[in-house]
C-alpha cells in the first residue's frame, strides 16, 4: 500500500468511527435498527410482510416491548408458506404464480397463468447482443459480479431503458424475470469454460417451467420432476421478504430516484453480493465442510459442541465468530422457510443415502441453538440459508451459483417493489446528522 492510502486509511479510520455515547445520545437508529432491534419503520408497502414478533403493553403500561413469536411470511395478504404447499400439492410449479403474484397482487386465473407463463417462455432466450457479454473473459469469475455485468450490459441492449412509464417498466422487469435464470446458467458454464471445461450454452425450453429450465441449462439434462420441484419451492420461499431487507430497499432507494429498471436491479444485485446479505447459505457449507473435517464422531454431541464453541470464541473456522444460519434479523423462534426446507433436505438425503451429513447439520443446528442461547442470551433459530445451501448441494448446484440463485429468485420481489415505489413517486431522501462538535474555518494550504 503507498504511503498516501496508508495516511488515507489512517484518517478514515479516526474520523469516521462514532462514539456509542454520541449514537445514543443523539437518538440515532443505525442501520435503521431500534433500540429493541426492530426495524425504523420508512415505508409502506402491499407486497411481503414478515413477521417475527409482537408488540405487548409494558409491565407499567406506560408503553410496548417487542414479543417473539413463530415466523411468518405473506406474500400480498397469503402466507408464503401454504401457498408453495398448497401449489405443490396440486403437482404444479410455483415460482411463475408467485411472480404473478407479486407483480399484481392478486392470484391468477387459469387463463392468466397460462398467458403469464407463454410471455416469460418468450422472454427467457438472450439475443445475439445480450450474449455479447457472456463470452469476455475476466481475472475474477465471481459469479455475482458476471451476473451484475450482464444485467447493467442489457440495459445498452434496450432502444428504450429509460423509460418510467409503468407499462415499459412491467415489461422491463418480466424480462428479467425470464432472463435472470439464463444468465446465471450461461455465466456459469462460461466460466467453466475459461478453466478449461468444454462450452455448453444449452437454449431455454419452451415447454419448461423456470426451475426445470435453470437445472436443464446448467446441467445439459432434463432433471427429474422431484428434483424441479424442490427447486421450485425454494425459488418460491426466496422470491419476496418485505421491504426492509437492504436489497429491496436499495432496490427502492434507486428506484425511488429515476433510475431505470436494469440499474435498479443491478443496485440489488450488488446488495446481494455483500457478505452480511447473500452468500450466507454458502458460509453454511462452507462451515459444515469444516465441522467435517475438525469432528471425528458427527453423531457426539459433545464433540460436536466444543467445536461450535471453538467457532463462537473466533477459534476455529474463519474466526469470525459466527455459527453461520442461525439467527434473524426479524425472526427469532423459528424461520418458516427453514422449516420446510429441512423436510425438503430430509426427503434429498433420504433418496440420495446422505443422512449422516443431514443429521450432523439437525445436530449442528441444535447445539448452536442452545449455546448461544447460553452465551449470548439470545433466542435464535436456524434460518433459510442454514437448509437452503444443503438441498442446493443435494441437487448437485456448484456452490458458486447460491447467491446468483438468490438474485435469481429475488429479482420477482424486486421487480415488484420497484413497481410499487415508482407509483408512490416520492424520492428516499433520509436525514443524517453530523459528527462533529464545531464548524472549522479554512487554513490556506502553506499554513497546514
Amino acid at each position: 500500500m503507498e504511503d498516501i492510502v496508508k495516511k488515507i486509511d489512517g484518517l478514515a479510520r479516526y474520523h469516521d468511527e462514532v462514539s456509542p455515547d454520541l449514537v445514543r445520545e443523539k437518538d440515532i437508529k443505525l442501520g435503521l435498527r431500534n433500540a429493541d432491534g426492530t426495524g425504523v419503520v420508512v415505508g409502506i408497502t402491499s407486497k411481503g410482510s414478515v413477521i417475527g414478533f409482537k408488540r405487548v403493553p409494558t409491565d407499567d403500561g406506560q408503553g410496548t416491548i417487542a414479543q417473539p413469536v413463530p415466523g411468518r411470511l405473506l406474500y400480498c395478504g397469503y402466507d408464503a408458506i401454504t401457498l408453495a404447499e398448497r401449489i405443490q400439492s396440486e403437482d404444479r410449479f410455483g415460482f411463475e404464480e408467485v411472480a404473478y403474484l407479486l407483480l399484481t397482487g392478486e392470484l391468477p386465473k387459469l387463463d392468466d397463468l397460462a398467458k403469464f407463463n407463454r410471455t416469460l417462455s418468450k422472454r427467457r432466450a438472450l439475443t445475439k447482443n445480450e450474449r455479447s457479454m457472456l463470452m469476455q473473459e475476466a481475472e475474477n469469475e465471481n459469479q455475482m459480479f458476471a451476473l451484475h455485468a450482464v444485467i447493467s450490459h442489457l440495459s445498452r441492449c434496450d432502444p428504450r431503458p429509460f423509460s418510467l412509464e409503468i407499462g415499459d417498466v412491467i415489461e422491463r422487469c418480466v424480462a428479467l424475470i425470464a432472463k435472470m435464470p439464463t444468465v446465471v446458467a450461461y455465466n456459469y458454464n462460461v466460466s467453466r469454460y475459461h478453466q478449461g471445461a468444454s462450452l455448453r450454452i444449452i437454449r431455454p425450453d419452451p415447454e419448461l417451467s423456470t426451475a426445470e429450465n435453470f437445472l436443464y441449462m446448467l446441467r445439459g439434462e432434463r432433471p427429474t420432476r422431484k428434483e424441479a420441484m424442490i427447486f421450485d419451492l425454494s425459488l418460491m420461499l426466496h422470491a419476496e421478504h418485505g421491504g426492509g431487507n437492504n436489497s429491496t430497499f436499495t432496490v427502492r432507494s434507486v428506484s425511488s430516484s429515476g433510475a431505470n429498471t436494469y440499474m435498479a436491479i443491478c443496485s440489488g444485485i450488488a446488495s446481494l453480493s455483500g457478505h452480511l446479505h447473500g452468500g450466507a447459505n454458502e458460509a453454511v457449507m462452507m462451515m459444515i465442510r469444516d465441522i467435517k473435517k475438525n469432528v471425528k464422531h458427527w453423531a457426539d454431541r459433545d464433540e460436536v459442541s466444543a467445536f461450535l464453541i471453538k467457532i463462537l470464541e473466533g477459534k476455529a473456522h474463519d474466526r469470525s465468530g459466527k455459527i453461520y444460519g442461525m439467527g434473524h434479523a426479524v425472526y427469532t423462534l423459528s424461520d418458516p422457510r427453514a422449516e420446510i426446507l429441512k423436510l425438503k433436505a430430509e426427503e434429498l438425503a433420504t433418496r440420495k443415502e446422505q443422512l449422516l451429513e443431514l443429521n450432523l447439520m439437525k445436530l449442528v443446528a441444535d447445539v448452536a441453538r442452545e449455546l448461544i442461547q447460553e452465551r449470548k442470551g439470545q433466542v435464535v433459530a436456524p434460518n433459510v440459508d442454514f437448509y437452503s445451501g444443503y438441498v442446493y448441494k443435494l441437487l448437485g448446484i456448484p456452490i458458486e451459483l447460491y447467491t446468483p440463485i438468490f438474485a435469481m429468485a429475488r429479482v420477482t420481489g424486486w421487480s415488484a417493489h420497484r413497481i410499487e415505489q415508482i407509483i408512490q413517486a416520492k424520492i428516499i431522501r433520509p436525514a443524517y446528522l453530523t459528527s462533529l462538535p464545531e464548524e472549522f474555518d479554512y487554513v490556506p494550504l502553506h499554513e497546514r
